[in-house]
């Protein structure tokens, strides 16, 4: 099984988000997920940081509370959780992208989904690969028509 952290704004909150919304990148990784394809990863830091994303009023007009609350349940039930216990600092242009490359490093995944640019062009870090959410869409779709 592919194991892979998902960047949060731009993979997690969004495919939760655009789940139902057939031309959603985010939304069918999130779509492949509930069929098994892959085991997501989370941290303590990422789950809070969705947790904030989900507060602010564009998400709260595209689901309702039961909604989050919902997707919040499926990341606690169904994701491994893991702590960082390797420090990354000053890699990324932001410290929060230091926490989630920490994360997938330390959870030793196979993947760091992201759409951001400035992470994607480090293209992998300590065994890592960090690729786009259209590209780990297509790794997925590969897998599932082989399986």
């Amino acid at each position: 099984v592919i194991r892979a952290v998902l960047d949060t704004a731009n993979v997690l909150a969004s495919g939760f988000a655009g789940e139902e919304v057939p031309a959603s990148t985010p939304g069918a990784i999130v779509r492949h997920r509930r069929r098994g394809r892959f085991e997501p990863v989370v941290s303590p830091h990422i789950f809070m940081e969705l947790g904030h994303m989900f507060a602010k009023p564009y998400y709260r007009s595209r689901r309702s509370d039961a909604q989050i609350d919902a997707a919040m349940l499926v990341l606690i039930t169904e994701a491994s959780f893991s702590v960082p216990t390797v420090g990354i600092y000053d890699v990324a242009t932001h410290p929060e992208d230091d926490l989630v490359l920490a994360t997938a490093v330390s959870a030793h995944v196979d993947y760091l989904v992201t759409g951001d640019k400035q992470v994607r062009r480090l293209e992998a870090i300590q065994g890592v690969s960090i690729v786009s959410p259209r590209h780990f869409l297509t790794l997925l779709e590969q897998e599932g028509s082989e399986g």
